[in-house]
């Protein structure tokens, strides 16, 4: 039986959902949230010590602006109305990607949010915010030329935006999309990795606890036989 420390998702098919249901892809994306909810309580549940979750991509800021503007006054309206439940879970908050390009708002409420979970032990969810794998590893390498030291696969891993974390046991992408689209290229190279056909929205506990089940039963040779 395989254990299951972190689970990465890209949350796909939120507007499809919303166009589908609601003529409004923006609708898709508030439906969204109530998934989010619910996976944040499955980890909890099933004792995963790790959740990250592929917000907004660097990407998508090719998307429509007020698809964009959109979103992030959704995460704020999130990050401010959910935080009593989120600190009541004790769940601990941590932010990954380029932020310092977000809205100034967005970036005070993101610092507020991790000084004030920081301390939450019962899940730590990543939130890859202006997030890109690319960008993430060309950041890396600088930093490693800058403190000159060896370009090697310890000094990398001890310098992307998740040098604190163990790399994902399982990537789950959503809305029947078979591509990492940039997502933690570096550390899934032995992720084990499931697409599913259900827009994000329409994900429920079930379909996440079948994928774990899946896993655990996996035989993880990592380059071995």
């Amino acid at each position: 039986m395989n254990p299951v420390k972190h689970v990465a998702i890209i949350m796909d098919g939120n507007g499809r959902w919303g166009v589908k249901h609601k003529q409004s892809r923006n609708e898709g994306h508030k439906a969204g949230l109530n998934t989010v909810d619910l996976i944040m309580n499955q980890c909890i549940y099933h004792k995963i010590e790790f959740l990250t979750l592929y917000t907004f991509s660097s990407e998508n800021w090719k998307r429509p602006k007020n698809e964009v503007t959109f979103l992030f006054k959704l995460l704020e309206n999130f990050l401010r109305k959910k935080f009593y439940k989120i600190t009541k879970k004790d769940i601990k908050l941590k932010f990954i990607g380029e932020l310092s390009k977000l809205p100034i708002n967005l970036q005070k409420l993101i610092k507020l949010s991790e000084k004030k979970t920081i301390k939450n032990k019962s899940l730590q969810v990543n939130i890859a915010l202006n997030y890109g794998s690319k960008t993430e590893l060309i950041n890396t390498i600088k930093k490693i030329k800058q403190k000159k030291i060896k370009i090697n696969e310890k000094n990398i891993g001890k310098n992307l935006y998740t040098k604190h974390l163990p790399d994902p046991d399982i990537l789950i992408r959503t809305g029947d999309t078979h591509r990492l689209s940039n997502f933690l290229l570096w550390q899934l190279s032995y992720t084990e990795i499931f697409f599913e056909k259900k827009l994000w929205p329409d994900f429920k506990s079930k379909d996440f606890d079948k994928i774990l089940n899946k896993f655990k039963n996996i035989k993880r040779n990592f380059g071995s036989i």
